[in-house]
């Protein structure tokens, strides 16, 4: 299908491939114990179908989506062999998540018309923001960006620690103050000395705390605010960073901050320790918020741009 015309080049495809490796093969167990014996789809494939893909934490919605046009196939059709099921499945979920304007993209990439290019970080502790705040800036700079970090979470002096470390790694410079300090001060200065080095991108750090905090909320609010007495639009991208091995808390949390605050990209982590990769077509299909990026292993290099055509292709080969 056209779907799969736009690839990654094939080391970024190997490391996707891999990366989903645990999730693909939990996957397909279940689904060659769910078609043994059988020769066709049908009914009983398709009730054991849907409790393969709500057990591999694609959710509820989602499935109920993909069995109906399974189903349509099926009518159309009219028979349909078990040995089919696989690239059916890969179609029918690539053409679901082909209804969303999101997760095209093969590049990491900002808009030109907006410097610095303000990106705000936030979710709950232990979901891997600050490694994806390190490795976004890597990335940025391998393309001649000119990349500033603030530490705006002030409320955990290993945060503001593990975010230099980053920093050194990937030679950029951090913006911080001592532990206990006003998050919104670290962000103004961050925005203020990002001008002063002209810089192309602006990535800030945010405390993490359970995502049922009101206070929490009140204060990436108010970090927000803040940051626009500098850069009147700013932050031009709020990224909500999920831990995919939680499967549906993950779901649970993306519901909990797009209420309380704007989110506008989504980066789903820790995707090659795992068996809930489905977590990625579920969120991609029910958040109208995009899917941006993807953690699929520890190294520098394993933060990739989703593209939902080729998770798709990996999750299903």
């Amino acid at each position: 299908m056209s779907f799969f015309k736009k690839i990654f080049s094939s080391e970024k495809k190997e490391t996707l491939d891999k990366g989903l490796e645990k999730s693909k093969s939990t996957f397909f167990g279940k689904l060659s114990k769910a078609v043994a014996g059988k020769s066709k789809v049908d009914d009983e494939v398709l009730d054991n179908l849907e409790e393969i893909l709500v057990s591999s934490d694609v959710g509820v919605n989602t499935t109920l989506k993909v069995i109906e046009r399974i189903e349509a196939r099926v009518a159309k059709d009219k028979y349909l062999g078990t040995d089919e099921l696989n690239l059916i499945l890969r179609e029918e979920i690539a053409g679901l998540l082909s209804e969303t304007n999101s997760g095209e993209d093969t590049e990491f990439t900002i808009p030109s018309t907006k410097k610095p290019y303000v990106i705000m970080v936030v979710g709950v502790n232990g979901v891997g923001k600050t490694t994806t705040i390190g490795k976004l800036a890597y990335q940025f700079k391998k393309q001649g960006l000119n990349v500033v970090l603030g530490a705006a979470d002030t409320f955990r002096a290993a945060a503001i620690d593990q975010l230099q470390v980053w920093a050194d790694r990937v030679g950029v410079p951090l913006v911080k103050q001592s532990m206990g300090s006003d998050p919104a001060s670290v962000a103004f200065d961050t925005l203020k000395s990002a001008l002063t080095q002209n810089a192309d991108v602006v990535i800030i750090d945010t405390a993490g705390r359970l995502h049922n905090k009101v206070n929490l909320m009140n204060e990436l609010t108010k970090v927000k605010r803040v940051m626009q007495k500098v850069v009147d639009d700013a932050p031009h991208d709020v990224l909500l960073v999920l831990d995919g091995s939680t499967g549906q808390n993950a779901f649970e949390q993306a519901k909990q901050f797009t209420a309380a605050t704007e989110v506008t990209s989504l980066a789903v982590t820790k995707l090659d320790g795992t068996a809930k990769g489905g977590v990625v077509i579920g969120i991609s299909d029910q958040f109208k918020i995009p899917v941006k990026y993807i953690g699929v292993g520890e190294g520098i290099e394993d933060l990739q741009v989703f593209n939902k055509f080729e998770f798709v292709d990996s999750f299903f080969k």
